[in-house]
């Protein structure tokens, strides 16, 4: 008797026609491989941020850049054994799944890991020299950081589309690879969120700069994982992936000694700064996904311009209030909006509790809101490629 086609087993890493609970049970360790290394990189990314404002420039050998680098490793070693193992002693059906580059095979998202390892080690010895040429950064987005963002980008990237090939090949719904999905669609939000940090901070809450960067760069993600995902509220989880790290990590770091070490000091410390709160994409998470699952089937176009002004009123409505309790003392018990980097200068912490002055939000939000077209518009393409990878 034949066997089912639509049936078959993940074991040592080939594919089949699954049911649920098998494909389930049996993703393959690479998958979860290149999901650590994406966790690594940005957590590392958010420690290091709060290292130099902390203690500010030290060795390159840091723990924070030890977790950065570590994450990049691992998924370039993880993605370059695939690659020889299916190559050399996969099955056909492996490389029939799998993409052809300088004759070697392996997943789409494998191959994109890889630059992404390459990118970050390059990064490195330029980091350093930078900074023992320069001193401490004065922006986060220095070129040396530039390469490593874009590698870190990189292997972010990855991790979804190995993640999302296994969802698509998966027959039925399978919950884990729905939420691995959305776990990996999260820290690339995340990353986002930290590279845009000098454009969204608390202070420029009630400007419009605020806004249009936050329409240009959010809906992009939100947007794609959701039109590429099977989850029922996908925007949603993403966001509330990356409020939940964000959270872990603003109520973690202060549990660690840290003092400066570079001179001027102005704000004595003694423990690590965390990073500022979590925006409330969530609000816009629940509009987007909303949308989606009333006027999905409407052109790109369409679905783009509900969803631009959608997301815009949305997080405006949230983000303008929750900006004003930013500033009360309320904030500083649940978010510790009261510590500042000890380079802080006396000047600017007399005005730490102010946001500044809001200007003509009529033009500013209409900019917004054309960016959001353009970033939701993009994200629906992005994901609906993203929901046809198979390999």
């Amino acid at each position: 008797m034949p066997a089912d086609p639509t049936t078959l087993s993940l074991e040592s890493g080939r594919w089949s026609r699954a049911a649920d609970s098998t494909a389930a049970a049996t993703v393959p360790w690479y998958v979860y491989s290149v999901l650590f290394a994406s966790t690594s990189v940005i957590l590392g990314v958010i420690w290091d941020i709060s290292w130099h404002q902390t203690i500010g420039r030290d060795t390159f050998w840091t723990p924070a850049h030890l977790a950065i680098y570590v994450g990049g490793v691992v998924a370039g070693l993880t993605c370059g054994w695939l690659a020889l193992q299916t190559t050399f002693s996969g099955a056909q059906a492996d490389r029939e799944r799998a993409v052809r580059f300088w004759g070697f095979y392996a997943p789409f998202g494998a191959w994109v890991c890889v630059w992404g390892t390459f990118a970050m080690l390059t990064s490195a010895p330029f980091d350093d020299w930078w900074h023992n040429t320069y001193g401490l950064d004065v922006k986060i987005l220095s070129p040396p950081h530039v390469i490593l963002a874009a590698g870190i980008g990189a292997i972010q990237v990855g991790a979804m589309l190995m993640v999302v090939a296994w969802q698509n090949r998966t027959v039925g719904r399978s919950l884990l690879l729905q939420r691995l999905f959305l776990y990996s669609a999260g820290l690339m939000l995340l990353n986002i969120a930290t590279l845009s940090t000098e454009y969204i901070e608390r202070w420029g809450m009630h400007r419009s700069l605020f806004y249009q960067v936050s329409s240009f760069v959010f809906p992009f993600v939100l947007v794609g994982a959701a039109r590429a995902s099977k989850a029922r509220w996908p925007a949603t989880s993403v966001a509330l992936v990356y409020t939940a790290i964000t959270m872990v990590m603003l109520w973690l770091l202060p549990l660690f000694h840290g003092r400066p070490l570079l001179g001027p000091i102005y704000v004595p410390l003694d423990r690590f700064l965390p990073p500022d709160p979590p925006l409330l994409l969530v609000v816009p998470g629940l509009a987007i996904d909303f949308l989606l699952q009333r006027f999905g089937r409407l052109s790109n176009l369409r679905v783009a311009a509900l969803m631009a002004p959608a997301f815009v009123a949305s997080f405006v409505a949230v983000q303008w209030p929750f900006a004003d309790f930013l500033m009360t003392p309320w904030a500083r018990l649940v978010f510790a909006t009261d510590r500042m980097a000890y380079m802080v200068p006396p000047v600017v912490q007399e005005r730490w509790y102010r946001l500044e002055p809001a200007d003509d939000m009529v033009i500013g939000l209409s900019i917004a809101l054309v960016l959001a077209f353009l970033s939701c518009w993009r994200g629906l393409s992005w994901g609906a490629w993203m929901a046809r990878v198979q390999r």
